[in-house]
């Protein structure tokens, strides 16, 4: 599955650079190239060492901003009033262009992922900047989420869905900001602010959410909350988000829920695997391991879903995301 996984996520990275969140002939939309899917997509090849796929994935979405600079000059100009003025979710994989119809593209995460990670690989030698444009970016990204207020500006979040003050949206950009500051300028203020609403909302992802799979991203990969509080997102996720086949998003899900419940989602094992691997919790690691590999099908794909309780996926096969988090579960 590791051999497989290499080449599948491979496979849906583009010449660009930028990878498809799935198949690339899957008639669902996940032929597109999000910004979060493809930051979570490179952590894979980052566990395997594949260095020049990765600074490919950076630098495509790095060009990707460049070609949308005057959208961020304007929002860093005036806070944007409707969501169309946000930095977009996702963009055509060989054109960078935008596509242009409405739907939860609010998603303040992925810009902070992309802050964090692409600070984090400049940090570690990866080479991400190639030059003062790429720089420049960086720092427009930093105006960029104080100018939107990140830390009570009421986004679509992970899951693209209803507007509101999401504690995975404003941790990715506390994270992003936090590990910027030692490469660009910040305001040591907006970073206070943030993590003053953390302390508000955590450890629930927002007012209408107790456990969502989404915090799992404050404990992996920014590792931005305290014992206390990793504990009790990790015992509300377990306790109520856990299925046979995956990891439900949050109680009342409605995404291919067909009726029959919240749909599972594989990725979900691979993240608690990794995460009890870093806790040096070996039984832990090792239960969700065994669970995410037999969730694979019969072509050793992680497909993004399983309908509730039964052994169909659905047609978002493989996920790359999910693929991904499963060689960082693996890594040595």
């Amino acid at each position: 599955m590791i051999t497989n996984s290499i080449r599948i996520l491979r496979g849906l990275q583009h010449p660009s650079g930028l990878f498809s969140a799935s198949a690339l002939d899957v008639n669902t939309g996940y032929n597109k190239a999000w910004i979060r899917d493809c930051i979570y997509e490179a952590l894979g090849l980052e566990a395997v060492k594949s260095w020049n796929e990765v600074r490919k994935a950076f630098h495509a979405l790095l060009d990707v901003l460049k070609k949308h600079e005057y959208k961020i000059d304007y929002a860093i100009k005036e806070k944007p009033q409707h969501a169309y003025q946000y930095i977009h979710a996702r963009y055509h994989p060989k054109t960078y262009n935008e596509f242009f119809e409405e739907w939860g593209n609010k998603q303040n995460d992925a810009i902070g992922a992309l802050l964090f990670k692409i600070s984090d690989l400049e940090l570690k030698g990866a080479k991400i900047l190639r030059d003062e444009s790429d720089r420049r970016i960086l720092q427009k990204l930093v105006k960029y989420l104080e100018s939107i207020e990140y830390w009570h500006d009421k986004d679509n979040g992970m899951w693209e869905e209803n507007e509101e003050i999401h504690a995975s949206s404003v941790g990715a950009c506390v994270a992003g900001l936090k590990k910027a500051a030692k490469l660009v300028e910040v305001n040591p203020e907006i970073v206070k602010k943030g993590e003053e609403t953390l302390k508000k909302l955590l450890p629930r992802e927002s007012e209408t959410k107790e456990a969502d799979l989404a915090l799992l991203s404050l404990i992996y990969p920014y590792n931005i909350v305290d014992e206390k509080t990793k504990m009790q997102i990790l015992k509300n996720v377990e306790g109520q988000l856990v299925r046979e086949r995956g990891v439900i998003r949050y109680l009342g899900d409605q995404y291919y829920n067909k009726g029959f419940g919240e749909a599972e989602w594989t990725m979900g094992l691979a993240w608690l695997a990794i995460i009890y691997k870093q806790l040096n919790i070996p039984h832990k690691h090792a239960f969700y391991m065994r669970k995410c590999v037999k969730a694979a099908n019969e072509k050793g794909e992680l497909p993004e879903l399983y309908y509730a309780g039964t052994d169909i996926h659905n047609e978002n096969s493989p996920l790359g995301w999910a693929q991904s988090l499963f060689l960082v579960m693996m890594e040595d």
